[in-house]
């Protein structure tokens, strides 16, 4: 243990996970100017503070590095706390009643915009958390808010499950030109009609990916810069509580995001270490070549930027589809939740769009799911004229992983990430009675074996980091509390490791962050509870106490555990 200067901050009697081989555990640790500078004993770690030094006291409580979240989303956590929620709603005059008193403090003609119907952050059921088991009519809504267009929007997808019921008044249809006879152009959308041929209100959506604002409703006011701007902020001390000090948004940032995330980094009020890729606007794979040519030098390579925001790379879609595609560019800059560009790249054109960035050093995330053996036959043809090997392409949202793919992986050089709670929990009923008993859908403990350094993220639902480790251990999900692929299931230390020191490797920082090594960010987490002890249905409770990055609290108050200036 050495240290070259005399720590401004220590922390004594802890039990401190340190997710290094080296040194797994340890009781205290010492940092200066945002680094850990030393790991030790308390007797140790004491010995180098002086007069100056603020010590803290832990008191036994558990110290993780800070958290990575591997597919964080993390704007739209923000978002949600700008519009009304409608959590508590039991009734249908329980949502008249939000909805007139929005109304009573609101100019006339302003509009009313709801937080779907439902508990979030899922949804689950929409209408069927009411009594009435339905939406609130235009009518309805007419007699609460004569005079303001109301919006109560389905669900957002990846929330729930659709279908989502979406309600509007009759001067939000209005404004939206929804008359009788009107027809969308997206799929999967129905507008209800009474027996007169006149629309309800109610519109239902079919669509996994909300298309509905981006084609019938263009006049419903989208999130404007400052709104994503003031969503943003908010959401850093709700992932800050959890002890997420950094994230990595491989499914892509639209150009407005990334502005949004610029903006509140040149403020100096970024305090998420944050790391994106570009979701890109253009259209076809010549448009593409020459944006990433001309457009895209500063996202080639590792990227461009500092300790707390760097652009690098682009994430590239897989099939999709073209209403769904066009809507959704014929809407920007706005992007509704979502936050990135939908796509419809057809195999032949991904492969296009893949060469022109392996060609240009742009590293390539894609959501690969189901098309795992598509994507490795489509790089090892670029691999065979621009080498892969180092560049640390991303495959992300893995489903189904053969062992025959294991080779084929390392020897691409790619990197996975995963998203358990929404693959495993929320989504994997569709598994629950394969042949292999789920073990080859995301085989994380036989990947992890296999050396592959596997992270994890939330996808925002919910933003709990703990979420992941917890379906991880167990496995089960969420209809029937069956487990899938039960020999894929983790330690507890295997699945920390998923959210801590495999998750730097995904932005080039396994030598800065994710463990608590001299040398590395002062990026910490003190816990609520120790995640390799408690029970398994206590693990998504735990919270942070205390979150520090770069040594300095942004969640908690030192002044909790401050045992007084000096040693």
């Amino acid at each position: 243990m050495s240290v070259v200067t005399v720590p401004e901050l220590v922390l004594v009697r802890g039990n401190i996970i340190t997710m290094d081989a080296a040194r797994p555990h340890a009781t205290a640790l010492a940092i200066a100017r945002g680094r850990i500078v030393a790991v030790g004993d308390d007797a140790q770690i004491r010995a180098l503070a002086d007069a100056s030094t603020k010590v803290i006291d832990l008191a036994g409580r558990t110290v993780t590095p800070g958290f990575i979240d591997a597919h964080a989303h993390m704007e739209r956590e923000g978002l949600k706390t700008l519009r009304p929620t409608l959590a508590h709603a039991k009734t249908v005059n329980d949502v008249l009643d939000i909805v007139r008193r929005e109304a009573a403090h609101r100019a006339k003609g302003e509009w009313i915009i709801t937080m779907p119907v439902g508990q979030g952050p899922y949804y689950f059921g929409g209408p069927s958390n009411l009594a009435e088991g339905r939406m609130p009519t235009r009518w309805e809504l007419d007699q609460a808010a004569p005079d303001h267009p109301v919006y109560i929007p389905g669900l957002f997808g990846n929330w729930g499950v659709p279908p989502g019921f979406s309600a509007l008044n009759s001067l939000a249809l209005a404004r939206n030109n929804i008359l009788p006879g009107t027809c969308p152009t997206c799929r999967g959308i129905e507008i209800e009609f009474d027996a007169k041929g006149e629309p309800t209100g109610i519109i239902v959506e079919h669509n996994k990916r909300p298309m509905l604002e981006f084609d019938l409703l263009s006049n419903v006011p989208a999130f404007s810069f400052d709104d994503r701007l003031e969503g943003l902020r908010r959401s850093l001390p709700i992932y800050h509580a959890f002890g997420t000090t950094s994230i990595y948004e491989g499914h892509g940032s639209a150009p407005q995001t990334l502005a949004v995330y610029r903006a509140l980094w040149q403020a100096q009020a970024l305090s998420m270490r944050s790391r994106l890729c570009v979701s890109p606007t253009w259209s076809t794979p010549e448009e593409a070549r020459i944006t990433m040519r001309d457009a895209l030098p500063h996202a080639r390579g590792q990227g461009l930027g500092d300790d707390f925001l760097r652009i690098g790379g682009i994430n590239l879609g897989m099939n999709g589809a073209p209403d769904v595609a066009a809507a959704s560019r014929r809407a920007l800059p706005n992007t509704g939740w979502a936050g990135f560009v939908e796509w419809n790249n057809p195999l032949q054109d991904y492969e296009r769009y893949a060469q022109h960035a392996a060609e240009h050093d742009l590293r390539v995330h894609s959501v690969i799911n189901t098309r795992l053996s598509d994507v490795l036959d489509v790089y090892e043809r670029i691999d065979a004229r621009y080498p892969l090997a180092g560049r640390r392409w991303v495959i992300e949202h893995i489903g189904h992983v053969e062992p025959a793919d294991y080779a084929r992986i390392r020897r691409l050089g790619l990197f996975i990430t995963t998203n358990p709670l929404y693959t495993i929990w929320k989504n994997g009923a569709p598994h629950l009675n394969e042949p292999d008993d789920g073990n080859h859908y995301m085989p994380v403990r036989s990947l992890i074996e296999a050396g592959f350094a596997v992270s994890a993220g939330s996808d925002n639902i919910p933003v709990n980091p703990f979420y992941a480790v917890w379906t991880c251990v167990t496995r089960r999900e969420r209809t029937s509390g069956q487990v899938i692929g039960p020999d894929q299931r983790l330690s507890r230390i295997d699945a920390l490791r998923m959210i801590t020191s495999h998750g730097a490797w995904l932005s080039f920082e396994e030598d800065i962050k994710g463990t608590l090594t001299p040398g590395k960010f002062a990026d910490i987490a003190v816990l609520s509870d120790d995640p390799l002890t408690v029970d398994d249905e206590a693990l998504p409770n735990i919270h942070a106490l205390l979150t520090l990055v770069g040594g300095k609290p942004v969640h908690g108050d030192l002044q909790d555990f401050a045992q007084g200036v000096g040693a």
